[in-house]
């Protein structure tokens, strides 16, 4: 195992030891014990910076399972540092920010950064995978760890809701993308997504390549909230605000935006991946920022504007997917999308992660996000409302902030994509910068109200639960820092040339030779420009005036809403299954039975049929002599007998008949071991048979009916039948020799047994044997549990537990 690996398996390895140092070390905030590893990784990838930025990856492959293709192979290129870099810096704020927000005496510590390490470590796993089936592994535990934090006060109706929802949507799309990656093999051979970067011509001149195309997207879509899957965001916000920070601005839902960055190089330049990442990007933007204003709820705000914001970056991926096609469009235009995408990854994670820990400030001093209840905050809290403006300012696109310059290349891609001389873009291309300019009139909107409807106006203390004020350093510095990236970012942004033009390296396609990172403020009084002008008098005018036309929102039916959909969609989903389940569960074993057989009847007589094992050779069969002629007639008679009594009495002796038969059986092979187990097992059985069967009520009517019976009797002749059939058709067509051979030769000298039968139970197969042991004593352990209970229950001891 190298260093890498070990990076990436860290977060797991100190989740075990975080109960211990929770439990030994109770004066500590458990969250100083965790916050030293991340900040740890975040120093560690930073050396990497200098090999990416040379050209040059790091790869390391640790041997998993060799044998089908898969190993935990590490492939450390831009895109994935800039991710590792993302999850391991911010995970160090949140960290920090959560030491100061959960109490180390009101809530379970232990468990929530045993989460938080999961996520951290599945989400690392995720983003330096080179193997695709490794890749999903961590992919899915991204979605149990964050099921886990969004419960993590499952005590409350909404975290419940809000995690099952997470977790159905997101695995779902997981489930779709293995699909994905199993016919990605079926194309390539291979695992590996370098190897299937290597083969894409074999790939995209695949039948398969739509089919595996679209399961990719599913799997990305989901995990990145895009239209119509958003719906499970919203109420992931029952998180604590450290794990909406954490996971739900800069690392879990960016998952599927790796994806769709990953995979660009295989599945970019096909008009499907361009009009479905592109189009449902743009919608995704319009309809989450559309969605932000009519929000009263702080985090409810925050979580719109996320999806928002990740349709916008998923359109600038579908935009930039053109790369491969650079012929139609002009001079350097590609990259254009595709660099405002990166850039913008990186300016979303810093001013979504401080916004969400000014809201989780908020909360905490005021005890409530309602912007009903709140406002004059600003002079309660300056440094907060400080932090609130410019989070909130860059997320609006207003200058001299990192979000303006993003979005101006964001409005640049837009445009430029209406020069793509292909996919029908000459007539729909125009979609793209309206809907752009539109949504953004929105995010301006909802930024304002986030900050001015909560630190500004009328001061409501009666409203708030506590009495507002500024909250304690160690709750600021994160936020401070996130912010003052924010700023920086925004005055000297080629700082993070290193850091983007490797990514853009592993997006674009290998026909892109050379790419230039070229971002400032100033480009000249051109479009983009009066784009953004539009959106700042549009967007104060129609903020002034929300309170007017804000009665749209009023105009959508609630009943047909896409959570009510889904809530349906569950209902309808458990009435059906529940009903489906009550017409084969009658209560009756009896209709179990007949079920169970007559499917194994059908199934297996089929498979004789179709592979004609029904011709059987009786040439090696041996001579039937008259007492095994006279036996199987006393086993047949005794077998209709039980069919047809009328007492239960008289079919266990029929069936004790068949048994004691069979004993004979064996006596006249001369097997006398079996004849003597077989005897031993019958007389149990029929004693306790009948010590059942005394205490069960008579046999009904519908046993005696005529239809009843003759149902039994077909079940039973046709098991009957095929049981006889396959052996005759196996002794028929011996593929291999007998083992019986081998444990003839075998069993005296090398176990030194001369009873084989005795030796293969305890020798050959004595972890068989000794497993079927445990199985009996766990047996017999719950029946020792059960009759103590039930004698319990008749003293009056402990009725309750024992019902």
């Amino acid at each position: 195992m190298s260093l890498i690996h070990l990076v990436i398996l860290s977060p797991f390895l100190l989740a075990i030891l975080v109960p211990f140092a929770h439990k030994y070390f109770k004066s500590i905030h458990t969250g100083w014990f965790v916050f030293v590893l991340p900040l740890f990784l975040f120093i560690y990838f930073l050396q990497f910076l200098s090999t990416t930025m040379n050209g040059e990856t790091y790869t390391s492959t640790m041997k998993w399972i060799p044998s089908i293709g898969i190993d935990f192979a590490v492939y450390l290129d831009g895109l994935g540092l800039l991710f590792a870099l993302l999850i391991t810096g911010i995970g160090a704020l949140v960290v920090l920010y959560s030491i100061y927000y959960l109490s180390k005496e009101k809530e379970a510590l232990n468990t929530f950064y045993v989460y938080l390490l999961m996520f951290m470590g599945a989400m690392l796993g995720v983003v330096l995978s080179d193997n695709l089936l490794v890749m999903y592994s961590f992919w899915e535990l991204t979605s149990i760890s964050s099921f886990l934090l969004i419960s993590y006060w499952y005590h409350r109706e909404k975290s419940r809701y809000g995690a099952q929802k997470s977790m159905l949507i997101t695995v779902f799309g997981g489930l779709a993308m293995l699909a994905g990656i199993i016919l990605l093999y079926l194309m390539t051979g291979s695992f590996s997504i370098r190897e299937n970067i290597a083969n894409v011509d074999v790939i995209t001149s695949h039948e398969l390549f739509v089919p595996a195309l679209l399961l990719f997207l599913l799997g990305a879509f989901t995990k990145s909230a895009q239209f119509p899957f958003h719906i499970w965001l919203p109420d992931a916000m029952e998180a604590p605000t450290p794990v909406s920070a954490y996971l739900h601005s800069a690392t879990m839902v960016k998952a599927g935006i790796y994806l769709v960055a990953r995979m660009s190089p295989v599945f970019a330049g096909a008009p499907e991946w361009f009009w479905l990442v592109s189009g449902f990007g743009i919608v995704t933007l319009f309809w989450g920022s559309f969605s932000a204003v009519k929000q009263t709820d702080l985090k409810a705000i925050l979580a719109f504007s996320t999806v928002s914001q990740l349709g916008l970056i998923m359109s600038l991926l579908g935009i930039g997917s053109a790369a491969a096609h650079y012929d139609y469009i002009g001079e350097n235009a590609y990259t254009i999308a595709t660099l405002a995408a990166v850039f913008h990854l990186i300016n979303h994670a810093t001013f979504k992660g401080s916004l969400f820990m000014v809201v989780g400030i908020v909360d905490h001093e005021t005890g409530t996000r309602d912007i009903r209840k709140l406002g004059g905050l600003m002079n309660l809290m300056p440094i907060t409302f400080t932090l609130a403006i410019i989070g909130a300012f860059s997320m609006a696109g207003l200058p001299p902030f990192n979000g303006f310059l993003s979005k101006e290349m964001f409005f640049t891609g837009m445009l430029q994509a209406l020069e793509i001389g292909a996919w029908n873009m000459e007539t729909l291309g125009m979609i793209f910068p309206v809907l752009a300019w539109v949504a953004s009139v929105f995010t301006f909107i909802y930024s304002m109200i986030l900050v001015f409807k909560t630190f500004t106006g009328k001061y409501q203390p009666e409203k708030m639960d506590k009495k507002p004020h500024e909250a304690p350093i160690g709750m600021l510095i994160p936020p401070i820092i996130l912010a003052s990236l924010v700023v920086i970012f925004g005055f000297f942004p080629m700082l993070l040339k290193g850091v983007i033009e490797p990514a853009l390296y592993s997006i674009l396609p290998s026909n892109v030779l050379s790419v230039e990172v070229k971002i400032y403020h100033w480009h000249g009084f051109n479009t983009e420009l009066f784009m953004t002008i539009g959106v700042i008098l549009v967007g104060v005018l129609l903020y002034l005036t929300v309170a007017k036309w804000g009665k749209i929102y009023d105009w959508f039916p609630q009943r047909l809403t896409l959570n009510k959909l889904y809530d349906g969609g569950l209902v309808a989903l458990d009435r059906g299954s529940s009903a489906f389940t009550r017409l084969p569960m009658t209560g009756f074993i009896r209709d179990y039975l007949v079920m169970i057989f007559g499917f194994m009847i059908i199934l297996l007589g089929a498979l004789l049929f179709f592979t004609d094992a029904f011709n059987v050779n009786l040439t090696n069969v041996a001579p039937v002599g008259i007492y095994e002629v006279i036996l199987a007639v006393v086993m047949v008679i005794s077998a209709v007998t039980i069919l047809f009594v009328k007492s239960r009495l008289a079919a266990i002796i029929a069936l004790g008949a068949v048994g004691y038969s069979m004993s004979l059986f064996f006596v006249l092979f001369r097997a006398p071991d079996l004849a003597l187990t077989q005897l031993v097992i019958e007389t149990v059985s029929v004693a306790l048979f009948l010590l059942c069967f005394y205490h069960l009520p008579e046999l009904s009517k519908k046993m005696d009916k005529l239809r009843f019976k003759v149902t039994n009797f077909i079940i039973s002749l046709g098991v009957g039948l095929i049981v006889i059939f396959i052996g005759l058709s196996v002794n028929s067509s011996k593929l291999f020799e007998s083992i019986s051979s081998y444990f003839e030769a075998a069993s005296y000298k090398e176990a030194g047994g001369k009873n084989m039968v005795n030796v293969i139970l305890v020798d050959f197969r004595g972890f068989d044997t000794l497993f079927e042991i445990a199985v009996l004593t766990i047996a017999a352990f719950g029946i020792y549990a059960m009759i103590k209970l039930r004698l319990a229950d008749k003293k009056g001891g402990v009725k309750g537990e024992s019902k």
